[in-house]
């Protein structure tokens, strides 16, 4: 694994101290839409900050520098997003000090060009879940180290992005990603299958190789798209499959016997054995993916107090206090913070952008909205997203109100057989009348 500048390993999970990261200058990124550290993109709320987090993990010291900086320089507004990162958003006219307070707190890149691609996703329980094949979290910062340090793929999309799965029971498998890994085994041995532009929960892979080449394949799949992409493909959708497969000088087998089983949704809030003996992991959500800077501080100091000093952030929007003996104290105090520690709650499966008090382009207050329709139905997961662009949401929710004016939305259920949201059902809908309509039809109609 190549190290950074200052010699030193950046390391995932880190149970003490943090990656040490030399001074990006912030004048080398080049232009892009992304939010990332050191890049403040503004929005109608003011600047926003995207802290990606290795593997989504976060020490307790890091979480508190997070927590200051958005007390400090911006609204105090901490967003979770769905890749289990961080965003600080209300940004004023400090931006240079907030962006060297998380630098001096160990969440930057190792160098400025290598902040866009740290895009790689693991499951939340790394490392931890009993049912993993093998612990990511050594693979995944040999991946990272390479993304962060080959000048080369500085060139890659702010949004192109990696996951690599372990065949944990806690995975996010329905997000898309430019190349997907996942562990299976085949005659004994562990093997990585591998797909192009899609997931492993509802693509088929078209190769596998042995788990040791891991990190030598996808430096493979990202040269050749680098190889045959024009400025214009810059995601791997761009590309026909059978031209990045036959550009890699990697030897691949057949995915014969790969099976993915499904997530248990159920993991992503609750208390859960690991499979280190007597240990635990407690699970929450960020209501709508929101938090505030004492949510976070209290969430770092429970895992100061009850765990090792360690957060994870998952895709759902939540949190995960790792390693945790003593798991009923946690999860009541985690609820006493604010955070969604049952999926009985009305927001737990409730998806919400920022909507129009902090975008411009929405067209309506989703969040607000969001509080309104649970208060109403809480029997099925439903996107609100204040225009196309769908940015809670990486996945394709079972149900999506997508806004047309202040207040009011078009319907859509998911169907695997429809593009994008799925089948629209009905036009410009009340929140009240969308909430009658859910509360009435079936759940097996509406989540697939």
């Amino acid at each position: 694994m190549p190290p950074d500048k200052a010699g030193i390993i950046p390391r995932l999970y880190p149970s003490t101290g943090s990656p040490v990261n030399s001074t990006p200058a912030v004048n080398t990124l080049r232009p892009s839409a992304c939010p990332g550290l050191l890049r403040i993109v503004q929005a109608l709320d003011g600047g926003i900050c995207r802290v990606k987090l290795a593997g989504g993990a976060i020490t307790a010291a890091q979480a508190h520098a997070v927590a200051e900086a958005a007390q400090a320089y911006a609204g105090g507004v901490i967003e979770a997003t769905n890749r289990a990162n961080l965003q600080i958003r209300g940004i004023g006219a400090e931006q240079k000090a907030l962006i060297a307070r998380l630098l001096a707190a160990g969440l930057g890149p190792s160098n400025a060009g290598g902040d866009d691609v740290r895009n790689l996703m693991l499951s939340p329980s790394a490392g931890i879940d009993p049912q993993m094949l093998f612990d990511t979290r050594p693979l995944a910062a040999q991946i990272l180290a390479t993304l962060e340090n080959h000048p080369s793929f500085h060139q890659l999309s702010a949004k192109f992005a990696v996951q690599l799965d372990g065949g944990e029971d806690l995975a996010m498998l329905e997000h898309h990603h430019d190349l997907w890994l996942s562990a299976f085994v085949r005659h004994g041995e562990t093997l990585l299958a591998f797909g192009l532009a899609g997931c492993p929960g509802l693509d088929a892979p078209v190769a596998a190789v042995p788990l040791h080449q891991g990190h030598g394949l996808v430096v493979a799949v990202l040269q050749a798209f680098l190889d045959l992409a024009t400025p214009e493909q810059t995601r791997m959708r761009h590309l026909p499959v059978d031209n990045v497969l036959s550009h890699l000088r990697v030897p691949l087998l057949p995915v014969d016997g790969f099976t993915r089983p499904p997530s248990d949704a159920s993991l992503q809030v609750g208390t859960y054995p690991q499979v280190q003996k007597n240990q635990f992991y407690v699970a929450a959500l960020a209501p709508l993916g929101r938090l505030d800077p004492t949510m976070l501080k209290g969430a770092a100091q429970l895992a100061s107090d009850y765990g090792d000093g360690s957060l994870r952030f998952t895709p759902w929007q939540g949190v995960l206090v790792p390693n945790v003996e003593k798991p009923h104290a946690v999860t009541e105090r985690l609820a006493q913070l604010g955070f969604i520690c049952s999926l009985g709650h009305p927001l737990a499966r409730m998806i919400a952008c920022t909507g129009s008090s902090g975008c411009a382009k929405g067209l309506a207050d989703t969040k607000a909205d969001a509080v309104q329709l649970a208060a109403l139905q809480s029997s099925v997961e439903v996107h609100l997203s204040g225009c196309p662009r769908s940015c809670a949401a990486a996945h394709t929710a079972p149900v999506t109100l997508l806004a047309v004016s202040p207040g009011y939305y078009d319907l859509y259920f998911r169907e695997a057989a429809q593009p994008g949201f799925g089948r629209l059902h009905a036009r410009t809908l009340s929140i009240e009348a969308a909430g009658a309509l859910l509360r009435a039809r079936p759940r097996s109609n509406t989540d697939d």
